[in-house]
């Protein structure tokens, strides 16, 4: 009786470890996926995907290097992947398992070669660029119909912010994306690591923080949408959901995206696999089924955001592939920058300075 007790806790440990072995968690961000996709990808592997969202990349940042985050696959974006590589949070994907990789898009990868040099830990999923969501009606109401809508004058003037105040604006809670856009705004390099040159944008943004009404990185697609601000400073895929959202709600609320003339940050979010990984096979059979083109495609159809595989462009609908605020021009590609992840003591310097901005003390 002992031997078949026995028997029966190793066959129970054996069917355990096969259901932790067919389970796959992946983190990404919120209101970034066709959530159809998620129920096709269980249908056709049959591995179980747990799958969470954030809203900031610190937040992501904060459970990956603290280790054992638990997930297989995580989104981070360009700057944090990198500096994310550097603290070795990732282990290097297996190109022998990532059988769409050929789908990719050369001009997306040599990009990303900014973050990861050797494209050897991450894949792209979405990339856009950080601008302005204006509720063209009610901004004209308030500024009058010579608005400066595609410039960051709009939210860095504090005449024009007062004024906007009265109809709502909401900033992203990203230090690292509206600083940039603050130097490009002084006719600084907003990829200054110099710590005396960020500091200039202390005063800028300090004299408009008391006109934001909330820095918060998602909860201004509803608000957008939904005639409750008038404007956000935001991801250009969130703002035209926004747009698509209002449209579909048919309240009358009108919205546009503005990629600022003086220059908008182009922004890349990529799939990578944390090195303390549960199941990194499976995380690997999920990065695959995402670079199917198809289903990359049904994904950037669903959240209008472009994406790193060319191979998707003949499946995504007029909306997306013709919308030059989705896919720019030549034109707005030559005047869009990227940024270099913060160093250790260039990162607490801005971090103190978000807070101060942030809280007006």
């Amino acid at each position: 009786m002992k031997n078949c007790m026995l028997g029966a806790a190793a066959i129970a440990t054996l069917t355990a470890g096969a259901a932790v072995a067919e389970e796959v968690r992946v983190y990404n961000w919120s209101d970034y996926i066709d959530e159809a996709l998620l129920e096709k990808f269980e249908t056709e592997t049959g591995i179980e995907l747990i799958y969470d969202v954030f809203d900031s990349n610190e937040v992501l940042e904060t459970k990956l290097l603290a280790g054992g985050s638990g997930y297989d696959v995580v989104v981070p974006s360009g700057t944090f992947l990198q500096r994310q590589i550097t603290a070795g949070a990732f282990q290097k994907l297996d190109p022998s398992k990532l059988s769409n990789m050929d789908n990719m898009w050369d001009t997306i990868n040599d990009r990303l070669k900014k973050y990861d040099p050797e494209g050897a830990y991450a894949i792209n999923y979405m990339w856009g660029t950080t601008g302005i969501g204006v509720n063209i009606n009610k901004v004209k109401e308030v500024l009058g119909d010579d608005a400066p809508v595609d410039s960051l004058a709009l939210v860095l003037d504090p005449a024009n912010m007062e004024k906007l105040s009265e109809c709502g604006v909401h900033f992203l809670d990203a230090p690292a994306e509206i600083i940039p856009a603050t130097l490009a705004y002084i006719g600084e390099d907003p990829d200054s690591q110099d710590t005396d040159v960020i500091a200039k944008t202390e005063p800028v943004l300090s004299a408009v923080a008391p006109f934001v009404q909330k820095f918060h990185s998602s909860e201004y697609i509803n608000a957008l949408a939904n005639g409750d601000i008038c404007v956000a400073v935001g991801w250009s895929g969130d703002i035209l959901q926004a747009r698509d959202r209002a449209a579909e709600a048919e309240n009358g609320v009108e919205i546009e995206y503005y990629a600022p003339k003086e220059g908008a940050l182009m922004w890349f979010d990529n799939m990578a696999i944390p090195v303390d990984a549960p199941n990194p096979d499976a995380a690997h059979k999920f990065l695959n089924f995402i670079m199917d083109a198809q289903n990359m495609a049904a994904a950037s159809n669903y959240v209008y955001y472009a994406n790193g595989n060319k191979a998707s462009q003949e499946f995504l609908v007029e909306d997306v592939i013709g919308d030059v605020a989705i896919y720019p021009d030549a034109a707005t590609l030559e005047n869009l920058y990227t940024t270099s992840p913060y160093g250790p003591k260039v990162q607490r310097s801005v971090t103190r300075m978000w807070t101060k901005i942030k809280s007006g003390t």
